[in-house]
């Protein structure tokens, strides 16, 4: 296998933009129907993911140690769209078909032989990987709501308790499906875990968003939704130890924040933990019960509201950011951010500007989503970086 010479094919194939996995997916639904119904109906946001996990894979394919890992953890996370083993031979003759479509009198039989060893070892770390996965996990929870309240126009908070227990941890993300939609988002449960095994989710609903917006508007208590594994460390409290924590939120940002703060307080009062929130009005403080009960309970917790809109400053927007530094120097604590991407990009600059260090500020990827184990470019409604 020439991996040069995958590197530069794809990169002429790449070149051809949308075409490429429009061509992809036309020609696989075409030649195997029975494939489509693992697809969401939009298909724009998942053209996108094509593109960028086969270009990932094939900046890698010299580096096995790294790209097996990614391939295990990506077939694992396959299964809850219902990939199975007999459909990776389907996908490999797509892709060789496209490849051959695009690079035209460049496919040579040596190509055609290296892409197809470059995809054999793809399918089979997938699928053994995906195999073994079955002996822990399943594909997908079942999971009942057990409340639904519309806190603000567009924000809702779910309450939901799964079949079995789904383990997490503070700060992760996890799966969320409605069975009537083929798409997965991904949320940051707002609680830490609890004996019960219940799940509090806060649920903005994007524009245009297939899940949010069932989720907020076409959802009741007693309907079931599909959960999937949990992903993610970039917001747990592991990399912190014992530090005191700064955290800063923006909206729905507040979710996994808020179970950091129950977290705390089932290991014991052994930190600070202070707690800048921002909405751009007093009333989008959706959660504000909850946060004044955390700070009435823990005189460890401190909370901080921060208005965004001043109508007395036309045109200025306050971040948490801003109110946090103004109070005073943080530069000792760990600091844990969510919001929207403007929000922590600002946010991130800011501290940066101020003499933090990259290794004390902890957040989730900017305009991107959880797509398997890895950050992925997304359509709008699985922007998971948008809170």
């Amino acid at each position: 296998m020439d991996v040069s010479r995958l590197k530069q094919s794809w990169s002429l194939v790449a070149a051809h933009g949308d075409q490429v996995p429009l061509y992809f997916y036309s020609t696989l639904f075409l030649a195997h129907p029975e494939t489509r119904q693992m697809f969401p109906t939009n298909m724009a946001g998942q053209r996108d993911r094509l593109v960028t996990a086969l270009g990932h894979i094939v900046s890698q394919v010299d580096q096995l140690d790294q790209l097996v890992g990614y391939l295990q953890n990506l077939g694992a996370d396959h299964r809850k769209f219902a990939v199975r083993a007999e459909h990776y031979p389907a996908v490999g003759e797509a892709l060789l078909a496209t490849l051959q479509h695009f690079l035209g009198d460049q496919w040579t039989d040596e190509l055609a032989q290296d892409w197809a060893a470059a995809y054999g070892l793809v399918s089979k770390v997938m699928t053994e990987a995906a195999q073994a996965a079955e002996a822990v996990n399943p594909p997908w929870w079942v999971a009942e709501i057990t409340s639904h309240e519309r806190r603000a126009f567009d924000v809702a908070v779910l309450t939901l308790r799964p079949q079995y227990l789904l383990p997490f941890t503070a700060g992760q993300s996890i799966g969320v499906s409605h069975p009537a939609v083929r798409s997965w988002r991904y949320y940051s449960p707002a609680n830490a875990p609890r004996p019960d095994g219940t799940l509090e989710l806060h649920v903005r609903a994007a524009p245009g968003g297939a899940v949010s917006s069932r989720l907020v508007y076409g959802c009741a208590v007693g309907d079931q939704l599909h959960l999937a594994a949990p992903v993610g460390d970039g917001l747990t409290l592991r990399p912190a130890g014992s530090a005191d924590l700064l955290l800063l939120a923006g909206g729905t940002g507040w979710a996994p924040l808020k179970a950091l703060v129950e977290q705390v307080a089932a290991e014991g009062p052994h930190r600070r933990v202070d707690l800048y929130v921002g909405a751009r009005s007093r009333s989008e403080f959706y959660d504000s019960d909850a946060i004044d009960k955390l700070a009435a309970s823990y005189p460890w917790f401190r909370v901080t509201q921060v208005v965004g809109l001043d109508m007395n400053r036309p045109g200025e927007f306050v971040h948490p950011v801003n109110r946090a530094l103004a109070d005073g120097d943080w530069r000792s604590r760990h600091v844990f951010l969510c919001g929207s991407d403007e929000m922590v990009s600002q946010t991130v600059a800011a501290l940066t500007r101020s003499g933090y260090h990259a290794g004390q500020l902890h957040h989730e990827g900017l305009g991107q989503h959880w797509y398997g184990p890895a950050w992925r470019t997304a359509a709008p409604d699985d922007s998971g970086g948008a809170r």
